[in-house]
């Protein structure tokens, strides 16, 4: 909406003579008006002070013939001409398409005949689903919301890592100190606590370290020792990641399994050594020289012959664009791999590899305390800081609400235990650091799912108190002019502009601070104006509409971080 309204500015300055690119800008301050038109590059190009241009600018404007209803009046602030917009038509062009467009407000048709691939969050199976892996889910999950609504068809996948050093280490911890017992339960956890208990062991057992290496070669060959162990193990992992995945609302078109073209992947490092872009280094290894681009040398085969992820990553990007006819494919993992995707793409572009590749990297995930305590030892599960997360506010919602059914208690603890993680973990850009403190997260007050969901919350009170069915096509919005008002719409009118920013960053966060902006500028509007009590009943209308408004842009915001909103809190 806010693009519409620029663009009206901007064929008005044209009209006066003004030529090129127009860059309009967001004044500092309310009090200096809405949109603001900088006059640096005119006063440059002319000679003249930019003051002086600003005030001829402003003169010929108002000497026009030709008017846009929406503006108030204009105002010179030293080298800019400040537009101020009239709040009531403001209200009737942007409350209007909200209403009328629902929840298709915000999108877009900028992806029209594109398509994306976004490959999420390429975990390992025979271990545990950790933080980083909850937060490559929820960037997934954002981007693949981000495209969609801006006109995408967009592909979701995963690749399993099945079949990597961690697997045969898995292996040999079940069959060297289990001996193939396995127990009840959780069958996905009690691998991972066996993967870190295998580590430990090996850590300074060379006869071990053979050993596991030799079970490495049998997978690689699918030796019958060893592959229906495997094929168990690892369908106890699908099975539990499923069920995760249902969880986070993470859906997956296809998964690519690293077992299923590690073969392909030693094909075409033979073809890298027969191109020459490959050679032999120290003790048989294969290696590719990338020092002439600042990235080192690259291994993509052992000197014992086995593969490593670039062996598997190579055939995968091939198999993408093979199996999908996709313009770009993303692939999302933690930032202390951002070097191997350098390696991996320079190495398929010489190969002659012409696609587009992104890879989005993010931070790790701390406590203020430290990391948690968990069975591998040394990672914050998933399911434990969910169940933390889950108890609190459990007990929070019993001590609010001694009238909910235990239904509505468990039902809504649990939704909020998913908007806390979700929300916490988007809030911040990609590549920082997050620091997850439970008692900041699940707080009501501040930069928190709660606060946010509860505006949500308390205006669905509003409108159920107020028992009105209102045309929202008829409203009078000449009665809205107080300056919140006026924020709460200028605020409405740039979703859009927030979903294309957001998706050209790859960048959740700019979805989250604007879902907690809009709330913040909701609760002021709330504190400082009666709604139910308006004094007149076309205010009352009025406010109403803007309040709907606010709820319906919120939950569109939310649902892109694939955040659910509960009906009160």
């Amino acid at each position: 909406m806010i693009s519409n309204i620029h663009q009206q500015i901007k064929e008005l300055l044209h009209e006066i003579g003004i030529t090129g690119e127009i860059e309009l800008t967001t004044p500092p301050k309310p009090e200096m008006g809405d949109v603001a038109f900088p006059c640096f590059q005119l006063a440059k190009e002319q000679g003249k002070k930019p003051n002086d241009i600003a005030n001829s600018i402003k003169e010929q404007l108002e000497n026009t013939q030709r008017t846009l209803d929406f503006i108030e009046r204009m105002e010179v602030f030293g080298p800019y001409v400040n537009f101020y917009f009239y709040t009531s038509t403001l209200a009737n062009m942007v409350l209007t398409d909200i209403h009328h467009q629902k929840e298709n407000y915000g999108s877009s048709a900028i992806g029209t005949g594109k398509s994306v691939m976004i490959e999420y969050p390429s975990n390992n199976t025979h271990k545990e689903f950790h933080v980083g892996h909850l937060r490559n889910v929820c960037i997934g999950n954002t981007l693949v919301q981000l495209y969609r609504k801006s006109g995408y068809t967009v592909i979701p996948v995963n690749y399993l890592n099945d079949f990597g050093a961690h697997v045969a280490r898995c292996l040999w911890g079940v069959l060297a100190l289990h001996d193939g017992i396995v127990p009840e339960g959780n069958r996905q956890k009690w691998l991972g606590d066996v993967y870190a208990e295998a580590s430990q062991k090996a850590k300074d057992d060379e006869n071990a370290k053979q050993e596991i290496a030799e079970i490495q070669k049998k997978l690689e060959a699918k030796d019958p020792d060893i592959w229906p162990l495997f094929l168990e193990t690892r369908q106890w992992s699908i099975e539990k990641f499923v069920e995760l995945f249902e969880e986070l609302g993470v859906e997956h078109v296809n998964t690519f399994y690293e077992s299923d073209i590690k073969e392909k992947g030693q094909e075409i490092v033979d073809e890298l050594l027969k191109k020459g872009i490959a050679e032999v280094g120290e003790r048989g290894a294969i290696i590719i020289n990338l020092e002439q681009y600042n990235l080192n040398i690259a291994l993509v085969r052992k000197s014992d012959g086995t593969g490593l992820y670039l062996t598997s990553d190579l055939p995968l990007a091939e198999e993408k664009f093979s199996k999908y006819a996709v313009d770009e494919s993303i692939v999302i993992t933690g930032t202390e791999q951002n070097f191997y995707f350098q390696q991996l793409y320079k190495i398929l572009e010489l190969l002659g590899f012409d696609k587009k590749l992104t890879h989005i990297g993010y931070g790790l995930i701390n406590l203020p305390s430290g990391k948690m305590s968990s069975r591998a030892g040394n990672v914050i599960l998933y399911e434990d800081l969910r169940d933390q997360i889950y108890d609190r506010l459990l007990e929070e919602s019993r001590s609010r609400h001694g009238d909910w059914s235990e239904e509505q208690i468990l039902s809504v603890a649990k939704s909020l235990t998913l908007a806390v993680l979700k929300f916490t973990l988007q809030k911040h850009e990609a590549a920082k650091v997050v620091t997850f403190d439970i008692n900041e997260a699940v707080s009501f007050d501040g930069y928190s799912a709660p606060y946010v969901l509860y505006v949500v919350a308390r205006i669905n009170s509003i409108l159920r108190k107020a028992e009105l069915v209102i045309d929202y096509s008829s409203v009078d919005y000449s009665s809205l002019t107080e300056p919140e008002e006026k924020t709460l719409v200028l605020m409405l009118a740039v979703y859009e502009e927030t979903v294309r920013k957001a998706l050209e960053q790859y960048n959740p966060s700019v979805i989250a601070r604007y879902c907690f902006d809009l709330s913040q500028a909701y609760n002021d509007f709330y504190n400082n104006h009666s709604i139910l009590n308006a004094p007149s009943t076309p205010l009352l209308q009025a406010r109403l509409s803007l309040s709907s408004a606010v709820k319906t842009v919120l939950q569109s915001a939310l649902q892109l971080l694939t955040i659910e909103t509960v009906e009160e809190m």
